[in-house]
């Protein structure tokens, strides 16, 4: 019974001790050791500038590459990618090491990329209102082209890298955050969980039916042997 009373007492000590602000730098300092980026990170909350421009010289173009591959556009992931840095900068003050930066980073550059995603589904409804309006003169006026392809295939020489980028486009939105994640990033299955917000397993099915999907899609390069999978 005694040991018992000790066990709780040590628990509610060590809960206390969580609790209190010096444990807590504590932690964070930890966790900082274990990954240079966070520590940089918190040198940046604390005003240093050289730091900030060192994260963005690093992670620059991975997430100028997971932008332009999310939303399926080059042209325009270079500015989006700044918002997405601007974003750090201005959350600096609040950053706590919960997570290792990378994925606190790629959280902020995948929802700014939904949110462009949106943005851009509007603006078609929107077109497609205007262009067959009640009172247009010509409502049989050409309406613009939905299905025509973005700035992504022209600048893609090589048919085949075109067919791959078009059949990871056509996946679903988590489908493909976590499969660009995995193969172009290099992301453990934990942090592309917390990036798409879902469970360790439901990552992995992600994973597995993104790359079932497209082995459909390129069966004609699977069989020549065009495809190689990562």
């Amino acid at each position: 019974m005694k040991s018992r009373r000790n066990r709780c007492c040590y628990v509610r000590h060590v809960r206390n001790l969580e609790r209190a602000p010096v444990f807590a730098t504590l932690l964070r300092a930890m966790s900082a050791n274990l990954d240079p980026d966070a520590a940089l990170m918190l040198q940046v909350r604390d005003g240093d500038r050289t730091a900030f421009e060192t994260l963005v010289e690093k992670y620059k173009q991975p997430v100028v590459n997971l932008v332009a591959r999310t939303i399926g556009d080059f042209t325009e992931a270079e500015d989006i990618a700044q918002h997405v840095f601007v974003q750090v900068y201005k959350s600096a003050h609040r950053y706590e090491v919960t997570a290792k930066f990378s994925t606190w980073l790629f959280t902020i550059a995948r929802n700014l990329s939904l949110n462009e995603i949106r943005r851009r589904s509007r603006h078609r409804a929107d077109s497609l209102d205007e262009t067959f309006a009640d009172d247009d003169v010509n409502p049989m006026r050409q309406a613009p082209d939905l299905q025509t392809t973005g700035p992504t295939e022209h600048l893609l020489r090589d048919e085949l890298e075109a067919k791959v980028e078009e059949a990871i486009a056509d996946l679903p939105e988590k489908q493909r955050t976590a499969l660009l994640m995995c193969r172009h990033e290099e992301f453990s299955y934990e942090e592309i969980a917390r990036v798409v917000g879902c469970s360790l397993s439901a990552t992995k099915s992600l994973i597995h039916r993104a790359r079932e999907t497209l082995k459909e899609r390129l069966k004609p390069y699977l069989r020549s042997g065009a495809w190689r999978e990562d």
